[in-house]
């Protein structure tokens, strides 16, 4: 088989027909598209289904028994996948199929290079407020991360079976796949591409949890934070030690910034902790309720 097209969904029902009749225009050759339902809880999994009976020689679907986020369902996707190529993309549409024919005919006439990554010229059919937090974060945590991270390189991309064996390897259970595609290394080549609008439904775009997952990529690929607050901890000393040698009365408002950095570090050490504490209990990194098309579970 060519190529495995992997797409994970969380309530998409209204996207799956679009993105399935997207990808059927493309190819001659033999391929599979693996669709993985993220705990969806609208009727995307009927869709797949619908799908599924009306193309079982291509689709395959995978059933999380609830919402395990993306970097597990990319994760699953590749442990089914069959191709001599992988590809992940989202199914919102924002991310067109077309661009896969580049992708294959790049690889196909470059032996050496191992990984085809796509890169965004631009956001402007972007939310506003997502465009702005993907560029604060792409600046930070190259500022903190002992990895470097391709600015707006994301999960939209193809490899081989080599970079696929060596995601699969890697069985951490705070998963950050943009951290991992790095980690891992192997020849990369990256790809402009323009973003569409989704074409249908809501973006799934929420602060916190977009401020939740950046921080979980700070924390898997950086020591800095502990770094810097031992530093802000020395300073901190150090101005107590002044204050107390010139005879300056603290004020209560300076009292509650250092307690209010206290708690913040607090915080920030309880992450890793708790990052810790999680792949020590060796919880599965997803749970499969059902699967179409997947006979047997691969070890």
């Amino acid at each position: 088989m060519k190529l495995s097209i992997i797409i994970p969904v969380f309530n998409e029902e209204e996207n799956i027909e679009k993105i399935y009749s997207e990808i059927i225009k493309l190819f001659s050759f033999k391929y599979e598209i693996i669709f993985i339902n993220d705990g969806s809880n609208d009727n995307t999994y009927n869709e797949l289904e619908k799908l599924y009976k009306k193309d079982n020689k291509h689709i395959k679907v995978i059933n999380f028994s609830r919402n395990f986020g993306k970097d597990a369902a990319i994760y699953a996707g590749l442990k089914y996948s069959c191709g001599e190529y992988n590809c992940i993309i989202d199914g919102d549409m924002q991310q067109s199929p077309k661009y896969l024919i580049d992708m294959i005919k790049y690889l196909d006439e470059n032996k050496s290079c191992d990984s085809v990554a796509m890169c965004a010229n631009s956001r402007k059919n972007e939310f506003f407020l997502k465009s702005f937090f993907i560029k604060l974060f792409y600046m930070f945590i190259n500022l903190v991360s002992d990895i470097k991270f391709k600015k707006d390189a994301g999960d939209f991309r193809m490899f081989r079976n080599n970079v696929k064996d060596a995601i699969l390897n890697v069985k951490e259970k705070t998963r950050f796949s943009k951290g991992i595609f790095n980690s891992i290394g192997f020849n990369t080549y990256y790809m402009q591409y323009d973003i569409d609008k989704r074409y249908s439904g809501k973006t799934k775009f929420n602060i916190l949890n977009s401020f939740k997952y950046a921080l979980r990529g700070i924390i898997n690929y950086s020591n800095k934070p502990i770094i810097i607050g031992l530093i802000i901890g020395l300073i901190l000393i150090i101005i107590g030690i002044l204050f107390e040698i010139i005879n300056i009365e603290i004020s209560n408002n300076i009292i509650l910034i250092f307690i209010g950095v206290i708690f913040l570090y607090l915080y920030i050490i309880g992450i890793y902790v708790y990052n810790l504490f999680i792949e020590v209990k060796d919880r599965p990194i997803y749970i499969i309720k059902s699967m179409l098309g997947i006979e047997d579970e691969k070890e």
